[in-house]
């Protein structure tokens, strides 16, 4: 009795079908309703849901306006795309009237899918476009409290000790604030603000954004980004007043206390427009200029390495909110700023977990020592009570010494943090410019509630520990049954996450540079963890704005300082210029970026070719602390040439598929030849055919010559052969290192031998993951061995966090496809592992892989975006019998099986959820 209605409920006019499929998420520029877009022609994408398998999407339509109440009205008089026959989702590039600075635009997308159903309009999504020229900032002008003179500059900075400007002294932090009259009815307000080295912004007294450390460190003598805030809500009608505190950041190092650098781009300035936008469509424009006014504030100094101090009693009270006086301070000086601005488009820093003390003890009389559990980037939190005047000392680090007390011996000291006391009641203070990397607090001149207190010393009321990183989502999970293997993840997972600032750091510590070698080495692993296509496209442009005239990229972006030798020019960690790029296409399906990089990468790889001898490199600091007899360091077991000649010939064979892709033949010969010249004069060079062996024979030497496609296809059995003999001869251990390890276990996984990954990985009593965990670290070490007297926080050797996504679990792509929009779910069940879950949300939308191994057989589920298609492998015998939600395989009309090979079964599907069974 219910059909007809149900039939009709079905049927949209024109006879199309009803929804079926619903457009789910939306983003421009890789995010949700940007502020301070600066492409003219931003990318569109979105993602889908249906509740039927095997969808896709076959024709879209996206209208753009520039009111709400037109787009409510379907009316695009921006952009209507009309509707394109088209399955694309992702990097759809607008394609409308010229945009426009600071304005705010309106969109959404209507999609069909194959099943012939038409969704219904996405949720209504805003883009609000930035400054896109220097005179989009309306005469605004760079400020500060004093300029520095010329002669005073230390770019690029330097590291040598006896330099006679290695002890320079400290500057002057500064507090800048205006006052300004919102004339009418207030429609909506946006700020463009840059503060250098980093600022915190406020109106009418109040912070703006939960930012910490904007803006993002950039080469500060060519560019720097603006961050925009929306402040709609923080300007009320008639008087308001903004603030701004500026600290140093990178952009001043001071000579004082510990610092790895010393340098000097000036001191802190500031330059900002705020647009207020009337509701009768008039606007006002509040721009730093001359009539700003500047005092030095209450925090006397900062370091980004050597700590903070800030006075209380030097506090200016309502200094950020209407009617202060400010008739004592100065007015702000005219100064210079870096020639180009840009757009901070990459997640900012903030603050995440709080981490209370799990100990407190007394190693010496009036030394409190705080355990907080976790060794990761923070910055302390104390509330305190006391007299004007005291002072707490707090001295942060990863180790304590033998007597109990922190030590810093292995990441530079001193570093330390001072808080004098203004004596009014309760006390808070956490430091605004500075974190580090640390487990333990130290904490002189003060003492703990409920403490002996004889010498009436300020009390601590709370202790705390906030953990700072890069605020991109979280967009993996992974767990399996093995314990080590989940106590690992979570080990790696903290380095990752400490250092993820606005450059990919080494260490959250001892420098705080972005070491190249770790963006493409560990890219493919926190990719699968983290929504990092904002921050890669900044290093990326770091990367363009490191390159030198003669094409080297230097081993670190920014490159604020020169090092020596392999220190500066290493091609492992230069061809980040190359892999970087291209893995990003892979990633996200970003080929405009590939073209924007092109040059660099083009004349990156030409710089090696004129520097190679007869088709090899010798220089570069090669495997980079693998494990050999001495302490780790310059490269062990693998002679010089075979690191850095395969990934030349890895950059070859990346810059041929890129250029044809954007169609430059001339390059795509020169490429190719080249290519093959490497090829031949490495394996004159390096391989030895009666043993097939490469180099040494070390882990290192041949698996990299295999990953990298320099291994003939008939040796190449072989030559895995020698790898797994090499680990078992060392009695399942790595010896691989920086370099090496995350070639040996791809090459390793993609040739079937994940046990011998797992038989490497599961123990605790040689070098490795979990002999660091036995030893008590909570984040990876920065040497295989747990050294003491390296960083404890490292992310460095962080590989296997890829294997456990694309091996354990069995998630990764087709080499064929960009974006996940060819899945391959391939796990490998080894070991004593029973369970293992993975999901990861890539840009089609979430892909999850589990799968549980039992007494009869194995239980295997797997879930696929609309859009996509997937290969997956399912573990059995060919006399296994294997169903699919129930079903025998061959009465799914869902699934398609392709065969049988290396103990799966083969089976291709669409979009949607599938449960397999074996038994």
């Amino acid at each position: 009795m219910y059909k007809p209605i149900l039939l009709f409920l079905l049927m949209l006019p024109g006879g199309l079908l009803l929804a079926n499929i619903k457009v789910q998420t939306t983003l421009c520029e890789y995010r949700e309703n940007p502020i301070g877009v600066d492409n003219t022609k931003p990318a569109l994408n979105w993602t889908m849901v249906a509740d039927l398998r095997n969808v896709k999407q076959v024709a879209y339509r996206v209208l753009v306006a520039d009111d709400s109440l037109l787009l409510k009205k379907n009316d695009g008089n921006i952009w209507d795309s009309k509707k394109v026959i088209s399955d694309q989702c992702i990097q759809v590039e607008f394609g409308g009237k010229t945009l426009k600075p600071v304005k705010t635009y309106y969109w959404k997308v209507m999609v069909w899918d194959n099943y012939g159903h038409q969704s219904h309009w996405s949720k209504m999504a805003t883009w609000q476009m930035g400054l896109l020229t220097k005179s989009d900032w309306n005469a605004a002008q760079w400020i500060g409290y004093s300029k520095m003179p010329d002669k005073e500059l230390i770019v690029p900075a330097i590291d040598n000790w006896s330099d006679s400007r290695w002890n320079q002294g400290s500057d002057t932090l500064p507090l800048l604030r205006k006052e300004f009259f919102a004339r009418k009815t207030i429609k909506s307000a946006v700020v463009y603000i840059c503060g250098l080295g980093q600022f915190e912004l406020s109106i009418n007294g109040k912070k703006i954004g939960d930012h910490f450390l904007d803006p993002g460190w950039t080469q500060f003598d060519k560019h720097a980004l603006y961050v925009s805030f929306d402040v709609t809500k923080n300007i009320n009608p008639g008087k308001n007043a903004v603030g701004v505190m500026l600290g140093n950041g990178f952009y001043y190092i001071p000579g004082e206390r510990y610092h790895k650098l010393k340098g000097q781009f000036g001191y802190p300035k500031m330059i900002c427009r705020l647009v207020v936008q009337y509701s009768d469509g008039s606007e006002d424009n509040i721009v730093s200029d001359g009539s700003w006014k500047v005092l030095a504030g209450p925090v006397t100094f900062s370091s980004i390495y050597g700590g903070e101090d800030f006075n209380a009693n030097l506090q200016q009270h309502g200094w950020k909110s209407i009617g202060f006086n400010d008739k004592n301070w100065k007015k702000a000086v005219i100064v210079d700023g870096p020639p180009q601005l840009d757009a901070q488009m990459q997640d900012p820093l903030k603050i995440f977990e709080t981490f209370n003390a799990k100990s407190i003890t007394q190693p010496k009389p009036g030394i409190w020592i705080y355990d907080m559990g976790q060794n990761a980037s923070a910055i302390p939190f104390i509330s305190v009570k006391g007299k004007a005047g005291d002072m707490i000392k707090i001295t942060p680090g990863e180790l304590l010494d033998n007597n109990g007390l922190v030590t810093q011996a292995a990441v530079g000291s001193p570093v330390y943090f001072n808080y004098t006391l203004s004596g009014n009641g309760i006390e808070s203070w956490q430091p605004q410019f500075m974190y580090y990397g640390y487990r333990y607090l130290q904490i002189e001149g003060g003492v703990p509630v409920k403490k002996p207190n004889s010498k009436g010393l300020p009390l601590l009321l709370s202790v705390k520990s906030l953990h700072t990183r890069n605020a991109a989502k979280r967009i993996g999970t992974f767990t399996c049954s093995n314990t080590l293997f989940n106590k690992t993840f979570k080990l790696i997972d903290w380095a990752v996450q400490s250092n993820m600032a606005s450059i990919l750091t080494d260490c959250p510590h001892r420098e705080k540079l972005g070491w190249l070698e770790e963006t493409h080495l560990m890219g493919n692993s926190i990719q699968y963890n983290y929504n990092l296509e904002t921050l890669f496209h900044k290093i990326v442009r770091d990367l363009i704005h490191s390159q030198t005239p003669d094409g080297l990229i230097p081993d670190i972006a920014p490159e604020y300082v020169r090092f020596d030798g392999g220190f500066r020019d290493s091609p492992e960690w230069g061809s980040s210029a190359v892999i970087l790029p291209y893995d990003i296409y892979k990633w996200y399906g970003d080929k405009n970026l590939l073209a924007e990089s092109f040059d660099m990468m083009n004349r990156y790889v030409r710089y090696l070719d004129r520097k190679a001898q007869d088709h090899i490199l010798y220089f570069g600091l090669g495997d980079w602390y693998d494990i050999g007899p001495k302490d780790p360091g310059y490269s062990q077991l693998t002679p010089k040439g075979i690191t850095s000649t395969a990934i030349f010939y890895y950059d070859l064979k990346m810059m041929t598929e890129v250029a044809h892709l954007l169609n430059k033949p001339e390059d795509e010969k020169w490429f190719t030849t080249t290519a093959a010249q490497v090829k031949i004069a490495y394996n004159n060079k390096f391989f030895d055919p009666t043993t097939y062996q490469y180099g040494t024979g070390s882990q290192t030497a041949n698996a990299i010559s295999v990953y990298t496609g320099l291994v003939d296809e008939n040796d190449k059995g072989k030559v895995l052969n020698n790898i797994v003999t090499d680990i078992r001869k060392h009695h399942n251990s790595i010896t691989a290192g920086d370099i090496g390890y995350r070639y040996l276990l791809k090459v390793l996984s993609d040739g079937g031998q994940s046990d011998v990954i797992f038989d490497m990985n599961s123990r605790s009593d040689v070098p490795g993951y979990g002999y660091q965990i036995k030893k008590g670290a909570t984040a990876l070490i920065e040497s295989w061995q747990g050294n003491r007297n390296a960083s404890n926080d490292h992310f460095m050797l962080g590989h296997l966090m890829e294997w456990f996504y694309n091996g354990l679990a069995g998630i990764n792509q087709d080499d064929n496809s960009t974006s996940y929009r060819n899945i391959i779910i391939r796990p490998e069940i080894v070991g004593d592992v029973t369970t293992a879950s993975a999901s990861y949300n890539s840009p089609y939308g979430i892909i999850k892989s589990e799968w549980h191994k039992h007494k009869d057989g194995l239980n295997m589920s797997t879930t696929i975006p609309v859009n996509c298609e997937a290969i997956i492998y399912v573990p059995s015998q060919k006399t296994s019998v294997i169903t699919e939600s129930g079903q025998p395989l061959g009465l799914s009309r869902d699934v398609q099986s392709l065969g049988y090979q290396n103990g799966k079964t083969l089976i291709k599907v669409g979009s949607g959820q599938y449960s397999f069974r074996v038994k």
